[in-house]
């Protein structure tokens, strides 16, 4: 028995199927074939020839056949093979004319399927007189015969079936078939092999791919039955791929089927899906060929393979690569403050000026920084960031400027460059640089009036071509006046000051926050859709809130809120709830941390502080002028502005 690899290698089998004269035919041709396909004549019909293709195919002996008439459109309708069937031509027709006219006035052509119009042309244009007529089935073919005996007709003229039949009732019968058509029948089948053969290779090697991935694979077509069904996916959901094949996926794995992908036609990355213990990570993928879609793929790998590859990779990769991940673009709000900041950021990046970026902890500052340096000649190479108030004196100031090999005990052979060198010819980022010791702002200031470092331990400068953006959330003024942060330095930093504004000042940019820090959470969690829902129901408490931590605070009250409400899709907020999940929103004492607001409060701004305090104060107006320090006169004049003085 052969496989479809040892057929690979070897020549075309191609089963000629027919018997009588086409059998003849194929005799006396098929020996011309002979380097370039192994031809095989079966001298069967119909059911018979049926059952001996089955018997080939069982052995993997045939890659095309050759039929002819009906006993060709009985194979192809019962076979998935391909069939390249003997086709009549004109030349055929005239020569079948020619020899029946030598013995007969008296002609008939029967031929399978459907009679010959333009054959009717062309007697009328040469005074022939030839009837016609078509068959389907044996019996047919054998009542047509006899009919045309009865007639009085002499020669027929058809397939190897009719001119035996014709014979058989004492008419002569002519062959209609040519060796031309014949051979041109072999040709196509023959490419029809050869075309097959690469297909077969094509799906071998992508099968021998399929085979070694730890990665799990299964391919649907348009029906959704699985076509390729690879070793990890059969170990990922404990089902073999002789019991998966040919099925529709959703009936194997429902939670995992590709009917919505077969139907939208689109990618869906990086799903998350539990199947027992495991948790399953799912790429789902329209396939198409030539631009229409013909089926969809499905790749799975389990979280705990990708979370030891990532372990690996965390242990074994080179030293990181540093990047800014963010665009100045990507900073989130449209208040005059934060668009100011950002045009002056912008403004900045055309230069190579240091940057001195002032704001409260957690207003995102080294967010505008990553902005600055993508923004600038420098996006191509590095962008270093170093907190000061991380590190030790000593370890920030090897981490700063680097050391030579035998600078001290332990170091490393070779020495250690620092941040400044890492960042040369890109942006090194001081954070808080508020926090640097006294001691090795003396260090800073020379780098930055020289442009050069000098590792520990060494004697000779490197030259160092880096742009600074140091940040710091205190007033370095008062620092300078307090004696704990250098004069000189501080007007050495201080050129392009960026101020970041604290989000209690930019209330209108709350909700454009939220949404984006919402939405990011849910699709972490596998819940999309509650964003929608929950909002709403939790600005007013937002607005009304001073956000002494700012964005960062909004950002993890925001992933407690996903956290709780991932599954929530109907009804209100419990206020009561929510006060226990978000307790901050409802502390005066964590209010009052933040520094008083620096501008007036719109009047919406106002009104939601209102009606913030008056739901504390669960609607006592007595109470909640208490805290507004209003009287009960101008809180019901300021509620009766706004139209509310009846609904509170």
């Amino acid at each position: 028995m052969q496989n479809q690899s040892s057929r690979s290698n070897h020549k075309p089998i191609i089963l000629a199927v027919g018997f009588s004269r086409l059998k003849e035919v194929f005799r006396e041709i098929v020996p011309s074939y002979a380097e370039q396909v192994d031809i095989r004549i079966i001298e069967k019909g119909f059911e018979d020839a049926l059952e001996e293709v089955h018997r080939r195919q069982r052995e993997h002996a045939v890659d095309a056949l050759v039929a002819a008439g009906s006993n060709g459109a009985f194979l192809r309708r019962h076979l998935s093979l391909p069939i390249a069937l003997v086709k009549l031509t004109g030349f055929d027709v005239l020569k079948a004319l020619a020899t029946a006219r030598k013995l007969s006035s008296r002609i008939a052509i029967v031929t399978h399927g459907t009679t010959h119009p333009e054959l009717q042309q062309f007697q009328q244009r040469f005074g022939l007189q030839v009837e016609q007529f078509a068959y389907e089935s044996a019996a047919d073919a054998q009542d047509c015969v006899t009919d045309l005996a009865a007639s009085g007709v002499k020669v027929i003229i058809g397939p190897g079936l009719i001119t035996d039949l014709a014979e058989q009732a004492g008419l002569a019968g002519v062959f209609l078939y040519s060796h031309g058509s014949v051979g041109e029948a072999l040709d196509n089948a023959i490419e029809i092999a050869r075309v097959g053969r690469a297909e077969v290779a094509r799906r071998e090697r992508l099968d021998t791919i399929l085979q070694q991935l730890t990665e799990g694979v299964v391919a649907v077509d348009m029906e959704e039955r699985v076509q390729s069904f690879n070793p990890a996916m059969e170990r990922l959901l404990g089902v073999q791929a002789e019991h998966v094949i040919g099925r529709r996926l959703s009936e194997v794995a429902f939670n995992l089927g590709l009917k919505e992908t077969l139907e939208q036609g689109k990618a869906e990355l990086e799903g998350i899906h539990r199947i027992g213990s495991r948790t399953l990570v799912t790429n789902r993928i329209p396939i198409r060929e030539q631009g229409v879609q013909v089926g969809a793929v499905m790749t799975l790998q389990d979280s705990a393979t990708i979370q030891r590859v990532d372990r690996s990779l965390r242990s074994t990769e080179k030293p990181r690569q540093f990047a800014a991940k963010y665009e100045l673009e990507q900073i989130i709000g449209d208040s005059p403050p934060i668009h100011h900041a950002r045009e002056l950021a912008a403004k900045y990046a055309a230069t190579d000026a240091t940057v001195l970026v002032i704001g409260e902890s957690g207003t995102g500052k080294e967010l505008l920084a990553q902005g600055i340096h993508n923004a600038s000649r420098r996006r191509g190479h590095a962008f270093v960031a170093l907190n000061c108030g991380a590190f030790p004196e000593s370890l920030l100031e090897s981490e700063l400027f680097g050391f030579e090999e035998g600078a001290f005990t332990g170091s490393r052979r070779g020495g250690k460059p620092g941040m400044f060198e890492t960042a040369h010819t890109g942006t090194i980022f001081l954070d808080e640089i508020g926090e640097m010791p006294l001691t090795l702002q003396t260090r800073l200031l020379r780098v930055l009036q020289e442009h050069e470092v000098i590792r520990l331990g060494a004697t000779q400068p490197t030259p160092v071509d880096v742009r600074v953006v140091a940040s710091t959330h205190r007033d370095l003024a008062a620092a300078v006046q307090a004696g704990e942060f250098r004069q000189d330095l501080y007007y050495r930093l201080n050129i392009l000051r960026l101020d970041v504004p604290p989000l209690r000042v930019r209330t209108e940019d709350v909700w454009a926050i939220a949404t984006l820090s919402l939405d990011k959470a849910l699709r972490r969690l596998g819940a999309p859709r509650a964003s929608g829902l929950i909002l709403p129901q939790v600005m007013p408490y937002f607005v009304a809130y001073h956000w002494p931590g700012n964005v960062r605070e909004l950002e993890n009250l925001i992933e407690r809120l996903a956290i709780y409400y991932s599954e929530f899709d109907k009804g209100e907020v419990d206020p009561a709830h929510l006060q226990r999940l978000l307790p901050e929103l409802f502390d005066p004492a964590a209010d009052s941390l933040a520094p008083p607001r620096t501008r007036p409060e719109t009047g919406a701004e106002e009104l939601a502080r209102i009606k913030f305090v008056l739901a504390q104060c669960k609607g006592n107006r007595t109470a909640a002028c208490k805290r507004l320090g209003i009287s009960r006169s101008t809180l019901w004049r300021k509620l009766r502005s706004q139209g509310m003085d009846q609904a509170l």
